[in-house]
């Protein structure tokens, strides 16, 4: 297990009611409906958040790599994330497919760039070995 060197950020989040509920960050700058997936609810899910989170903490990492790799990123960098929730031994689990669109990169570069990003990036770190990810280059 990592341990961090240095703690640089703490995000907080006060959740009631479960997938059924509402979560609220102490900034304010979150504050979501949650409803269970595949239903009629009007919130949002667990899965849906950590696609967009996972998502936008990859092209996060996209960027700090480029800079180290003196690479230029395009400037419509996207990821297109999908989360799967399953039934796994006796649990639930999840698994995500990462796309990611490097517009006008040449391929074997953005590849590298990729690879390296899935490194640095720490959502990828987070799920290495327990969960598959799969990254596609668009």
């Amino acid at each position: 297990m990592a341990t961090l060197d240095k703690v640089l950020y703490t995000a907080r989040a006060h959740t009631t009611g479960g997938r059924d509920g509402a979560s609220r960050t102490d900034d304010g700058r979150l504050d979501v409906k949650l409803s269970s997936p595949g239903t009629s609810g009007t919130g949002t899910n667990p899965e849906q958040l950590f696609a967009a989170g996972y998502s936008a903490c990859f092209i996060g990492a996209l960027k700090a790599v480029a800079g180290k790799m003196k690479l230029a990123m395009p400037q419509d960098v996207a990821v297109d994330a999908e989360v799967d929730l399953g039934p796994v031994a006796n649990a639930y689990g999840i698994a995500v497919r990462l796309q990611v669109h490097l517009p006008g990169m040449e391929r074997a570069q953005a590849q590298a760039l990729v690879d390296a990003a899935h490194q640095v990036c720490p959502y990828s770190n987070a799920t290495r070995g327990n969960i598959d990810v799969t990254l596609t280059l668009a």
